[in-house]
Protein backbone atom coordinates (compact mmCIF):
# COMPACT_ATOMS: atom_id res chain seq x y z
CA UNK A 1 0.00 0.00 0.00
CA UNK A 2 2.93 2.36 0.63
CA UNK A 3 4.18 1.64 -2.88
CA UNK A 4 0.71 2.32 -4.29
CA UNK A 5 0.52 5.61 -2.38
CA UNK A 6 3.95 6.64 -3.68
CA UNK A 7 2.84 5.79 -7.22
CA UNK A 8 -0.39 7.78 -6.89
CA UNK A 9 -2.45 4.62 -7.36
CA UNK A 10 -4.56 4.84 -4.17
CA UNK A 11 -8.27 5.22 -5.12
CA UNK A 12 -9.43 8.82 -5.14
CA UNK A 13 -12.49 8.07 -2.97
CA UNK A 14 -10.15 7.57 0.00
CA UNK A 15 -9.23 11.23 -0.28
CA UNK A 16 -5.76 12.80 -0.05
CA UNK A 17 -3.62 10.62 2.19
CA UNK A 18 -0.21 10.91 3.80
CA UNK A 19 1.48 7.87 5.38
CA UNK A 20 -0.26 8.39 8.72
CA UNK A 21 -3.63 8.64 6.99
CA UNK A 22 -2.86 5.49 5.00
CA UNK A 23 -2.09 3.62 8.22
CA UNK A 24 -5.44 4.67 9.69
CA UNK A 25 -7.34 3.70 6.53
CA UNK A 26 -5.74 0.25 6.32
CA UNK A 27 -6.22 -0.37 10.06
CA UNK A 28 -9.89 0.56 9.83
CA UNK A 29 -10.42 -1.72 6.83
CA UNK A 30 -8.71 -4.66 8.53
CA UNK A 31 -10.68 -4.11 11.74
CA UNK A 32 -13.98 -4.07 9.87
CA UNK A 33 -13.06 -7.15 7.84
CA UNK A 34 -12.33 -9.11 11.02
CA UNK A 35 -15.20 -7.86 13.19
CA UNK A 36 -17.84 -8.24 10.51
CA UNK A 37 -16.52 -11.65 9.48
CA UNK A 38 -15.97 -10.67 5.84
CA UNK A 39 -12.35 -11.89 5.70
CA UNK A 40 -13.00 -15.36 7.11
CA UNK A 41 -16.20 -15.72 5.11
CA UNK A 42 -14.29 -15.25 1.86
CA UNK A 43 -11.60 -17.69 2.97
CA UNK A 44 -14.14 -20.34 3.96
CA UNK A 45 -15.95 -19.92 0.64
CA UNK A 46 -12.80 -20.75 -1.35
CA UNK A 47 -10.14 -22.19 0.97
CA UNK A 48 -8.12 -23.53 -1.97
CA UNK A 49 -7.36 -19.91 -2.96
CA UNK A 50 -5.87 -19.03 0.42
CA UNK A 51 -4.57 -22.22 2.04
CA UNK A 52 -1.32 -23.80 0.95
CA UNK A 53 -1.71 -27.49 1.90
CA UNK A 54 1.12 -29.38 3.56
CA UNK A 55 0.41 -33.09 3.01
CA UNK A 56 3.08 -34.08 5.55
CA UNK A 57 1.65 -32.02 8.43
CA UNK A 58 -1.21 -34.42 9.36
CA UNK A 59 1.17 -37.37 9.06
CA UNK A 60 3.70 -35.73 11.39
CA UNK A 61 0.96 -35.25 14.00
CA UNK A 62 -0.30 -38.79 13.46
CA UNK A 63 3.19 -40.15 14.24
CA UNK A 64 3.24 -38.16 17.47
CA UNK A 65 -0.22 -39.35 18.53
CA UNK A 66 0.51 -43.00 17.77
CA UNK A 67 3.72 -42.67 19.80
CA UNK A 68 1.62 -41.85 22.86
CA UNK A 69 1.71 -38.05 22.80
CA UNK A 70 -1.49 -36.22 23.66
CA UNK A 71 -2.18 -33.52 21.09
CA UNK A 72 -4.26 -30.39 21.60
CA UNK A 73 -5.43 -27.74 19.20
CA UNK A 74 -5.76 -24.30 20.82
CA UNK A 75 -6.86 -21.53 18.47
CA UNK A 76 -8.36 -18.06 18.68
CA UNK A 77 -10.56 -18.81 15.66
CA UNK A 78 -14.23 -19.67 16.16
CA UNK A 79 -15.60 -23.19 15.72
CA UNK A 80 -17.01 -22.75 12.19
CA UNK A 81 -13.80 -21.34 10.74
CA UNK A 82 -11.61 -23.86 12.59
CA UNK A 83 -13.69 -26.82 11.43
CA UNK A 84 -13.70 -25.67 7.80
CA UNK A 85 -9.97 -24.95 7.65
CA UNK A 86 -8.89 -28.10 9.47
CA UNK A 87 -11.16 -30.25 7.33
CA UNK A 88 -9.72 -28.72 4.17
CA UNK A 89 -6.07 -28.90 5.27
CA UNK A 90 -6.05 -32.27 7.07
CA UNK A 91 -8.75 -34.77 6.14
CA UNK A 92 -7.66 -35.60 2.59
CA UNK A 93 -4.14 -36.47 3.78
CA UNK A 94 -5.11 -38.77 6.67
CA UNK A 95 -5.31 -42.57 6.17
CA UNK A 96 -8.18 -44.95 6.90
CA UNK A 97 -10.96 -42.37 6.73
CA UNK A 98 -9.60 -40.54 9.76
CA UNK A 99 -10.69 -36.95 10.29
CA UNK A 100 -8.81 -34.05 11.83
CA UNK A 101 -10.64 -34.47 15.14
CA UNK A 102 -9.12 -37.97 15.47
CA UNK A 103 -5.68 -36.40 15.91
CA UNK A 104 -6.46 -34.27 18.95
CA UNK A 105 -7.25 -35.27 22.52
CA UNK A 106 -8.79 -31.85 23.02
CA UNK A 107 -9.76 -28.92 20.80
CA UNK A 108 -10.20 -25.41 22.17
CA UNK A 109 -11.58 -22.66 19.90
CA UNK A 110 -12.07 -18.94 20.64
CA UNK A 111 -9.22 -19.26 23.16
CA UNK A 112 -8.52 -15.52 23.31
CA UNK A 113 -4.74 -15.84 23.43
CA UNK A 114 -2.68 -14.32 24.99
CA UNK A 115 -5.24 -13.91 27.81
CA UNK A 116 -5.70 -17.69 27.63
CA UNK A 117 -2.29 -18.09 29.30
CA UNK A 118 -2.85 -15.48 32.00
CA UNK A 119 -6.45 -15.67 33.20
CA UNK A 120 -9.52 -17.88 33.16
CA UNK A 121 -12.52 -17.31 30.88
CA UNK A 122 -15.86 -19.16 30.97
CA UNK A 123 -15.67 -22.62 29.39
CA UNK A 124 -18.28 -23.85 26.92
CA UNK A 125 -18.60 -27.23 25.24
CA UNK A 126 -19.44 -27.31 21.52
CA UNK A 127 -22.09 -30.04 21.35
CA UNK A 128 -23.50 -29.94 17.79
CA UNK A 129 -22.04 -29.82 14.29
CA UNK A 130 -23.52 -26.37 13.72
CA UNK A 131 -21.69 -24.95 16.74
CA UNK A 132 -24.32 -25.01 19.52
CA UNK A 133 -22.62 -24.55 22.89
CA UNK A 134 -23.50 -25.17 26.53
CA UNK A 135 -21.74 -24.08 29.74
CA UNK A 136 -19.13 -26.50 31.01
CA UNK A 137 -17.07 -26.59 34.19
CA UNK A 138 -14.60 -29.39 33.50
CA UNK A 139 -12.83 -30.40 30.31
CA UNK A 140 -12.41 -34.03 29.36
CA UNK A 141 -10.32 -35.93 26.83
CA UNK A 142 -11.79 -35.90 23.33
CA UNK A 143 -13.88 -32.79 23.97
CA UNK A 144 -14.39 -29.69 21.83
CA UNK A 145 -14.52 -26.48 23.85
CA UNK A 146 -14.67 -22.72 23.56
CA UNK A 147 -12.83 -20.40 25.94
CA UNK A 148 -11.27 -21.70 29.14
CA UNK A 149 -7.66 -21.25 30.18
CA UNK A 150 -4.24 -22.83 30.09
CA UNK A 151 -4.52 -23.73 33.76
CA UNK A 152 -7.67 -25.70 32.88
CA UNK A 153 -5.67 -27.60 30.26
CA UNK A 154 -2.99 -28.52 32.80
CA UNK A 155 -5.57 -29.65 35.33
CA UNK A 156 -7.62 -31.74 32.88
CA UNK A 157 -4.53 -33.49 31.47
CA UNK A 158 -2.71 -33.64 34.82
CA UNK A 159 0.49 -32.30 33.22
CA UNK A 160 2.41 -29.16 34.08
CA UNK A 161 5.25 -26.89 32.97
CA UNK A 162 7.94 -28.53 30.91
CA UNK A 163 5.84 -31.65 30.33
CA UNK A 164 4.01 -29.61 27.69
CA UNK A 165 5.44 -28.46 24.37
CA UNK A 166 3.46 -25.52 23.02
CA UNK A 167 3.80 -24.95 19.27
CA UNK A 168 2.89 -21.48 18.05
CA UNK A 169 3.61 -19.11 15.18
CA UNK A 170 3.61 -15.78 17.03
CA UNK A 171 6.53 -14.97 19.29
CA UNK A 172 4.63 -12.48 21.48
CA UNK A 173 1.03 -13.71 21.78
CA UNK A 174 1.87 -17.42 21.69
CA UNK A 175 5.37 -18.48 22.56
CA UNK A 176 6.55 -15.84 25.03
CA UNK A 177 3.33 -15.90 27.06
CA UNK A 178 3.23 -19.68 27.49
CA UNK A 179 6.91 -19.62 28.48
CA UNK A 180 6.75 -16.68 30.91
CA UNK A 181 3.48 -17.45 32.68
CA UNK A 182 3.43 -21.26 32.64
CA UNK A 183 7.04 -22.36 31.98
CA UNK A 184 5.83 -24.57 29.13
CA UNK A 185 8.38 -25.79 26.62
CA UNK A 186 7.93 -23.84 23.40
CA UNK A 187 8.37 -24.32 19.66
CA UNK A 188 8.11 -21.40 17.25
CA UNK A 189 6.96 -21.87 13.65
CA UNK A 190 8.52 -19.30 11.30
CA UNK A 191 7.80 -20.02 7.63
CA UNK A 192 10.16 -17.29 6.40
CA UNK A 193 13.09 -19.40 7.55
CA UNK A 194 12.90 -21.47 4.38
CA UNK A 195 13.42 -18.48 2.08
CA UNK A 196 16.12 -17.06 4.34
CA UNK A 197 17.96 -20.39 4.46
CA UNK A 198 17.94 -20.60 0.67
CA UNK A 199 19.15 -17.00 0.42
CA UNK A 200 22.01 -17.72 2.82
CA UNK A 201 23.10 -20.70 0.73
CA UNK A 202 23.11 -18.69 -2.50
CA UNK A 203 24.97 -15.78 -0.90
CA UNK A 204 27.83 -17.81 0.58
CA UNK A 205 30.43 -16.63 -1.97
CA UNK A 206 29.31 -13.00 -1.58
CA UNK A 207 29.56 -13.12 2.22
CA UNK A 208 32.91 -14.92 2.09
CA UNK A 209 34.34 -12.23 -0.21
CA UNK A 210 32.88 -9.48 2.01
CA UNK A 211 34.32 -10.99 5.20
CA UNK A 212 37.72 -11.34 3.54
CA UNK A 213 37.74 -7.63 2.66
CA UNK A 214 36.68 -6.68 6.19
CA UNK A 215 39.48 -8.80 7.64
CA UNK A 216 41.96 -7.11 5.31
CA UNK A 217 40.76 -3.73 6.51
CA UNK A 218 41.15 -4.85 10.14
CA UNK A 219 44.79 -5.79 9.49
CA UNK A 220 45.49 -2.45 7.77
CA UNK A 221 43.62 -0.60 10.50
CA UNK A 222 45.67 -2.35 13.17
CA UNK A 223 48.90 -1.25 11.46
CA UNK A 224 47.58 2.32 11.23
CA UNK A 225 46.72 2.33 14.93
CA UNK A 226 50.17 1.01 15.83
CA UNK A 227 51.74 3.96 14.00
CA UNK A 228 49.27 6.37 15.59
CA UNK A 229 50.20 5.01 19.03
CA UNK A 230 53.88 5.39 18.14
CA UNK A 231 53.37 9.11 17.47
CA UNK A 232 51.45 9.47 20.71
CA UNK A 233 54.17 7.75 22.75
CA UNK A 234 56.90 9.73 21.01
CA UNK A 235 55.49 12.97 22.41
CA UNK A 236 55.97 11.48 25.90
CA UNK A 237 59.43 10.14 25.18
CA UNK A 238 58.39 6.48 25.34
CA UNK A 239 59.22 3.77 22.73
CA UNK A 240 56.68 2.33 20.30
CA UNK A 241 55.23 -1.17 20.62
CA UNK A 242 57.19 -2.42 17.59
CA UNK A 243 60.87 -2.04 16.69
CA UNK A 244 60.00 -0.98 13.12
CA UNK A 245 57.86 1.92 14.34
CA UNK A 246 60.50 2.92 16.91
CA UNK A 247 63.13 3.24 14.16
CA UNK A 248 60.94 5.51 11.97
CA UNK A 249 61.29 9.26 12.13
CA UNK A 250 58.25 11.54 12.32
CA UNK A 251 58.01 12.05 8.55
CA UNK A 252 58.19 8.32 7.84
CA UNK A 253 55.46 7.67 10.42
CA UNK A 254 53.20 10.34 8.92
CA UNK A 255 53.72 9.19 5.33
CA UNK A 256 53.10 5.54 6.28
CA UNK A 257 49.88 6.51 8.05
CA UNK A 258 48.70 8.46 4.99
CA UNK A 259 49.35 5.46 2.75
CA UNK A 260 47.46 3.15 5.09
CA UNK A 261 44.53 5.61 5.14
CA UNK A 262 44.38 5.47 1.34
CA UNK A 263 44.36 1.66 1.45
CA UNK A 264 41.50 1.68 4.01
CA UNK A 265 39.51 4.15 1.90
CA UNK A 266 39.86 1.91 -1.15
CA UNK A 267 38.77 -1.10 0.89
CA UNK A 268 35.77 0.91 2.17
CA UNK A 269 34.78 1.69 -1.43
CA UNK A 270 34.58 -2.06 -2.08
CA UNK A 271 33.03 -3.02 1.25
CA UNK A 272 30.20 -0.43 1.37
CA UNK A 273 28.22 -1.61 -1.70
CA UNK A 274 28.76 -5.25 -0.73
CA UNK A 275 27.42 -4.58 2.76
CA UNK A 276 24.41 -2.82 1.26
CA UNK A 277 23.76 -5.78 -1.05
CA UNK A 278 24.09 -8.39 1.71
CA UNK A 279 20.66 -9.90 2.33
CA UNK A 280 19.11 -8.67 -0.92
CA UNK A 281 18.44 -12.26 -1.98
CA UNK A 282 16.02 -12.51 0.95
CA UNK A 283 14.54 -9.02 1.02
CA UNK A 284 15.78 -6.15 -1.11
CA UNK A 285 14.64 -3.51 1.39
CA UNK A 286 15.87 -4.70 4.79
CA UNK A 287 17.89 -7.86 4.26
CA UNK A 288 17.70 -10.96 6.40
CA UNK A 289 15.00 -11.64 8.96
CA UNK A 290 17.37 -13.05 11.56
CA UNK A 291 20.27 -10.62 11.19
CA UNK A 292 20.90 -6.94 11.78
CA UNK A 293 23.83 -6.06 9.58
CA UNK A 294 26.58 -8.56 8.85
CA UNK A 295 27.37 -9.77 12.37
CA UNK A 296 24.60 -8.92 14.79
CA UNK A 297 21.34 -10.76 15.48
CA UNK A 298 18.03 -9.09 14.78
CA UNK A 299 15.60 -8.22 17.58
CA UNK A 300 13.36 -11.10 16.44
CA UNK A 301 16.24 -13.59 16.69
CA UNK A 302 17.05 -12.44 20.22
CA UNK A 303 13.38 -12.86 21.15
CA UNK A 304 13.37 -16.36 19.66
CA UNK A 305 16.49 -17.31 21.61
CA UNK A 306 14.91 -15.97 24.79
CA UNK A 307 11.47 -17.58 24.53
CA UNK A 308 11.57 -20.51 22.07
CA UNK A 309 13.17 -23.79 23.09
CA UNK A 310 13.15 -24.86 19.45
CA UNK A 311 12.13 -23.25 16.18
CA UNK A 312 11.51 -24.48 12.67
CA UNK A 313 9.76 -23.41 9.48
CA UNK A 314 6.86 -25.89 9.66
CA UNK A 315 5.54 -28.65 11.92
CA UNK A 316 5.98 -31.27 9.20
CA UNK A 317 9.76 -30.91 9.61
CA UNK A 318 9.38 -33.19 12.63
CA UNK A 319 8.85 -36.02 10.11
CA UNK A 320 12.60 -35.93 9.55
CA UNK A 321 12.99 -37.26 13.10
CA UNK A 322 11.25 -39.94 15.10
CA UNK A 323 8.57 -38.91 17.61
CA UNK A 324 10.95 -40.15 20.32
CA UNK A 325 13.69 -37.64 19.46
CA UNK A 326 15.06 -35.57 22.33
CA UNK A 327 16.24 -32.19 21.06
CA UNK A 328 19.19 -30.55 22.79
CA UNK A 329 20.45 -27.04 22.25
CA UNK A 330 23.74 -26.44 20.49
CA UNK A 331 26.81 -25.32 22.37
CA UNK A 332 26.58 -21.61 23.15
CA UNK A 333 29.85 -19.99 22.11
CA UNK A 334 31.40 -17.20 24.14
CA UNK A 335 33.80 -14.49 23.07
CA UNK A 336 36.65 -16.10 25.06
CA UNK A 337 36.06 -19.69 23.84
CA UNK A 338 39.26 -21.31 22.57
CA UNK A 339 37.99 -21.62 19.00
CA UNK A 340 36.67 -18.06 18.74
CA UNK A 341 39.91 -16.07 18.89
CA UNK A 342 43.34 -16.10 17.28
CA UNK A 343 46.64 -16.51 19.09
CA UNK A 344 47.26 -12.74 19.18
CA UNK A 345 44.00 -12.28 21.13
CA UNK A 346 44.96 -14.61 24.00
CA UNK A 347 46.14 -11.76 26.20
CA UNK A 348 43.85 -9.24 24.60
CA UNK A 349 40.21 -8.22 24.85
CA UNK A 350 37.23 -10.53 24.30
CA UNK A 351 34.65 -8.55 22.35
CA UNK A 352 30.96 -9.44 22.44
CA UNK A 353 28.52 -7.11 20.66
CA UNK A 354 30.66 -4.04 21.33
CA UNK A 355 30.88 -1.37 18.65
Amino acid sequence: MVDRLDEGAVPAELGPLDYKGLFKAVSKALFRAHVEGQLKSEIMAEPERFVEPDPELPLALLDQKEAGKRLLLITNSDYHYTNKMMHHAFNKFLPNDKGWRDLFDMVIVSARKPEFFQMSHPLYEVVTSDGLMRPCFKARSGGLYSGGSAQMVEKSLDVHGDEILYVGDHIFTDVSQSKVHLRWRTALICRELEDEFNALIHSRSHRAALIKLIQQKEVVGDLFNQLRLSLQRRTKGRPAQTLAATNMDDQELTESMQKLLIVMQRLDQKIAPMLEADGELFNRRWGYLSRAGLWDKSHLTRQIEKYADIYTSRVSNFLHYTPFMYFRSQEQTLAHDSHSYSSRDINGVAVDDMQ
